[in-house]
């Protein structure tokens, strides 16, 4: 059994720590958000009011936070805190740069470190089937995985400090540019009057195949499980998407890379949100691509 610190008790972090709690490890938990604290105690979490209070005998922390600049203060907080070799672990999604600053405040304090997003969704975090990218040292690794396989289904080891954000924001951009795409199809072939059933049984099994049609069709019927038969209700938000777009398109232009599509679906994306469709699903980007017309 592990003394685990979880910081960041929202729609993700909540039933990641649920599910640690599940398997056996004692888990304590903050959150700014008087809500999320008790969702959190309700599924067995201990919660606290501050770090200070939660630190004591932790053998690792793992922080779930919206922002990098969150992240670094959170993790300048804990390093006067927490013991030598303390493992932390970020399964934030955040920018590489504050992720490598985040590795050397830990290598400042003596401790180990991941950076650990995730891919999955609300969906994923609850069912435990998430799919974390870490970046870090293979003896961090080596101690975080079998926690990280508590609330996932796959664990892959990117590379060393940054390389999970790098694969999070990579593997988030072929999933907004795929999803525009799958959409933009589905309103072709509305005003060519073909079956939304159609297209599917088609786009399946050809070479259109991918996960956003297939795993998350953006019309009602296909696939039964996906937001567009729950009125769009958020798997994965389209601010959320919107973020990861803007963290590709940071991460291009400080790398030297052409994203012209990623950039495209920034755009895209950017307008949908400033449209106050920021709460919605990503997947309903379609009824804007469709000019408002439910199709």
């Amino acid at each position: 059994m592990t003394t685990i610190v979880f910081v960041g008790l929202g729609n993700m972090g909540g039933p990641m720590a649920a599910n640690l709690v599940k398997a056996g490890h004692t888990v304590r938990g903050f959150d700014l958000s008087d809500a999320s604290l008790a969702a959190a105690a309700r599924s067995g979490v201990a919660t606290v009011r501050s770090l200070d209070d939660a630190i004591a005998d932790a053998d690792c922390v793992i922080t779930m936070l919206p922002k990098g600049a969150h992240v670094l203060s959170v993790w300048s907080e804990l390093c006067g805190l927490v013991a030598d070799d303390t493992l932390l672990i970020d399964c934030s999604t955040i920018d590489v740069d504050s992720a490598r600053k985040a590795h050397e405040l830990a290598k400042g304090c003596a401790c180990p470190s991941l950076d650990a997003p995730v891919s999955g969704g609300t969906g994923g975090a609850t069912a435990g089937t998430l799919t974390f990218m870490a970046g870090g040292s293979a003896e961090a690794f080596r101690r975080a995985e079998p926690l990280l396989s508590v609330m996932g289904r796959k664990v892959v080891h990117c590379g060393d400090a940054g390389a999970g954000q790098a694969a999070k924001i990579c593997n988030n951009m072929i999933l907004g540019i795929s999803m525009i795409g799958v959409c933009e199809a589905f309103t072709l072939g509305e005003k060519l009057g073909l079956s939304h059933q159609a297209l599917f049984d088609v786009a399946s099994t050809s070479s259109g195949q991918c996960w956003s049609l297939t795993s998350y069709c953006p019309v009602p019927g296909p696939v039964p499980a996906s937001p567009a038969n729950n009125g769009y209700k958020p798997g994965f938000a389209a601010t959320l998407m919107l973020k990861d777009l803007m963290l590709a398109q940071e991460a291009a232009l400080s790398a030297g890379a052409a994203t012209p599509l990623g950039a495209q679906a920034a755009q895209l994306y950017g307008l949908f949100d400033k449209a106050g469709n920021g709460s919605r699903d990503f997947s309903a980007i379609i009824e804007m691509l469709r000019g408002g017309s439910d199709g």
